[in-house]
Order: structure tokens, then C-alpha cells, then sequence
């Protein structure tokens, strides 16, 4: 076959890769493997999140970043979740560990995969490069190894010092947060950018929310600002991280986490009536990311916006 070369008359058109939130989570199964970005109380593709719940989405192996956040414990709390791959889940001094994670971890309702920040993230970086695993010096001489068998010892065939062989850690999709994108699927970080781009690296496909949405010639004023290239959705999503912050966008909203700390707290002793109406009134009870927006107050969103300019 002979291939053409592509000039500027005959280069293949780009495709524009915009959805609503609906459409985007309809293209996630039932048992895929899903990678959540953000980190902590800042940056999570909440949308999504809900949209997923809606949809009563099942048996996900979730895996969050090295300190992943409430979101994912909402995920397990409304029955999604099968497996967790993350060394850590919660919101720091709203809740040091999350308590719908710590309840079903518990029961053995999910299975809790025992690793580490770095260990985690040499085996993404092993997917992102196309390898089987890399080596790593972390938990060696630790019981790490006879917790979790996917991490073998071994000693290097060149100096014979000891190694983790760390596996590769593929996802089906990626599902990060970012600042602004482009309708081709570019997209910019509003400021520290943590794991995610290696977590979309790590995925066959990625999915954004973003803040806006701004024309390919605004990404490309300048290039080195995009954090993820060609992700296969974007989701305009205006204060699509809420109740968490988004870098170079607002702040965390305190109020709205403790409320969802409470109702998780709920979950965790069993009272199901004061979960199941959280959930009602937060994810269930609406149809889309816009109906979210429309319960906050205008003045509420202004001043977490208004906080990070202050």
C-alpha cells in the first residue's frame, strides 16, 4: 500500500471530541478500570463521578492518585466500586481517611490493593512506557512484598543489589480534571498538575472536564501549557471539580465537604437513611452537571472564586 504524504492541502481533518457528561460516561462498562485524577481536595472530574453513580455503574477497579480524594469514596459509598488501587483515600483534616472506604474496606465488601505512592506510580509510569514493570529500590525489606504478590523481589543482574519487579498498571479510562481544553481533545492545567499526566499516560483512553472550553488557537498561544494531548472526551464543565477546588479557578468549598463528610460518617454507622438522602439530594436527584450548579447559590460559587484572587 502506498501512503500519501500528508501536506497541508491533504492533512486529516481533527476530530472534535466534545460530549456532555451523560454521553461520556455511557462510553464506561460495568468492570473497567478507571483512573480518577486530582489530588486531595483539588481538581476531580466530579461530573463524571456523579454521572457514574447515576448510571449505577458496577464492579469498577478504581485507581486514584497518591493521595486521592473523597471522590472515590463517594464512588464505593453508592455501590461501584469491586476493587481500589490507591495507597490512600481521604481529605486530609476534613477526613483523614474516607470513611465509605473505610467501612466497605472493613466488611470486605471491596478489595484493597496494598501498595505504596512511589510504587504506584512506577507501575503506571511501566504502562506509560510499554514496558512489563520496572524496578523499584521501595519495600524492599519490607513485608509489602508478602502483602501484595504483584510485587516480586529480585536482585539486579549487574551490581546484585535487590529490587521490587514492579508491574505494569494499564486502565481502560482516564478521567482527569483540567483548567481549560480545546474541542480537540488539548487540554491545560490551571496550575499544579500533581500525577495527572502521568495517570492519562498510563490509560488506553482519557477523558477531561474542563473549566471552558477556548478555541485550538488559544491552546496553542502556548503549547508548553498543555499537560494532556488528544484525550478521546472533553466535558465543558464549569466548576466541574466543586465541592473541591480548581487550581487557577476557585478554591474548596468547606461547607459542601463537611456535609458530605457527615453523610459519609453515616454510611460508615450504618444509617443509611441519612446517606441514601444525601445522595438523593447531591447525585441522584438530577439529571445533569447543570442541575448541580443550579442548587449552589450564585453567591456561594462567587466567593470560593472570589477567595483564590483575594
Amino acid at each position: 500500500m502506498k501512503l500519501e504524504p500528508i501536506t497541508r492541502a491533504h492533512r486529516p481533518k481533527r476530530k472534535e471530541v466534545l460530549m456532555t457528561e451523560n454521553e461520556a460516561t455511557a462510553l464506561i462498562k460495568d468492570g473497567d478500570v478507571v483512573i480518577v485524577g486530582g489530588f486531595g481536595t483539588v481538581n476531580h472530574p466530579m461530573p463524571i463521578i456523579r454521572a457514574l453513580i447515576r448510571r449505577k455503574v458496577k464492579n469498577l477497579t478504581v485507581i486514584g492518585a497518591a493521595t486521592a480524594g473523597l471522590e472515590i469514596d463517594l464512588l464505593i459509598g453508592a455501590g461501584c466500586v469491586k476493587k481500589v488501587i490507591a495507597p490512600y483515600i481521604g481529605a486530609e483534616l476534613y477526613a483523614p481517611i474516607g470513611h465509605c472506604f473505610r467501612r466497605a474496606a472493613e466488611a470486605g465488601d471491596i478489595e484493597i490493593y496494598e501498595t505504596t505512592e512511589y510504587l504506584l506510580y512506577s507501575q503506571l509510569d511501566a504502562a506509560a512506557r510499554g514496558l512489563g514493570f520496572l524496578p523499584w529500590r521501595g519495600g524492599v525489606g519490607t513485608a509489602i512484598p508478602k502483602l501484595n504478590p504483584d510485587y516480586i523481589p529480585f536482585n539486579d543482574p549487574i551490581y546484585g543489589e535487590p529490587y521490587l519487579a514492579v508491574p505494569a498498571l494499564h486502565a481502560d479510562w482516564a478521567i482527569i480534571h483540567v483548567g481549560q481544553a480545546d474541542s480537540y481533545g488539548n487540554g491545560q492545567h490551571g496550575g499544579v498538575r500533581f500525577g495527572d499526566r502521568l495517570l492519562s499516560r498510563a490509560a488506553e483512553r482519557v477523558m477531561l472536564t474542563a473549566e471552558r472550553i477556548v478555541p485550538n488557537s488559544e491552546i496553542r498561544k502556548n503549547p508548553w501549557a498543555t499537560s494532556i494531548a488528544y484525550a478521546d472526551v472533553v466535558v465543558e464543565a464549569p466548576y466541574g471539580s466543586h465541592p473541591y477546588a480548581s487550581h487557577g479557578f476557585y478554591v474548596e468549598d468547606e461547607e459542601a465537604i463537611r456535609n458530605y463528610v457527615t453523610a459519609s460518617i453515616a454510611f460508615r454507622k450504618n444509617d443509611m437513611a441519612t446517606w441514601n438522602a444525601y445522595i438523593e439530594q447531591w447525585v441522584t436527584g438530577m439529571h445533569a452537571h447543570a442541575d448541580y450548579l443550579a442548587k449552589l447559590p450564585g453567591d456561594r460559587l462567587a466567593k470560593l472564586q472570589n477567595a483564590l484572587h483575594a
